[in-house]
């Protein structure tokens, strides 16, 4: 198995950080722009699309401003991903800063993947 690189994405978002914090962190919230499904166990989650299955680890979470997964294929790595909210002292403008992992030449593809993804979050907070 090659590498993985990390990479960072930052997403303006239009939305209270109790608010976003809820979408990024608990299976009703997921569900709704994540995965078909959320389901969770523990620190155990269980993401469902067209009918498969991926399982993440919860790694840790701060209350409205982080939560940060592990997918079950990663365990035994430091590969991770990670939804972080920013507000910024001044504007107050708050953003969903993504971290994750993947294969070099998949960089592109996941990239896109997540701007789809959270696409749909803005959708759902009624969020530009």
């Amino acid at each position: 198995m090659s590498d993985k690189v990390k990479y960072e994405i930052e997403f303006p978002i239009q939305s209270s950080p109790q608010l976003l914090f809820q979408y990024i962190s608990t299976p009703s919230g997921m569900s709704e722009w994540f995965a078909d499904n959320v389901n969770s166990r523990g620190e155990l989650f269980t993401f469902i699309w067209d009918g498969s299955e991926e399982i993440a680890k919860l790694l840790g979470k701060k209350s409205n401003e982080r939560i940060r997964f592990q997918w079950e294929d990663d365990e035994d790595t430091s590969y991770y991903f990670e939804m972080k909210i920013v507000v910024d002292e001044i504007t107050k403008d708050v953003s969903l800063i993504v971290t994750d992992h993947t294969e070099e030449d998949e960089l592109e593809e996941a990239k896109m993947l997540w701007e789809n993804q959270i696409g749909s979050l803005k959708q759902v907070l009624g969020s530009r």
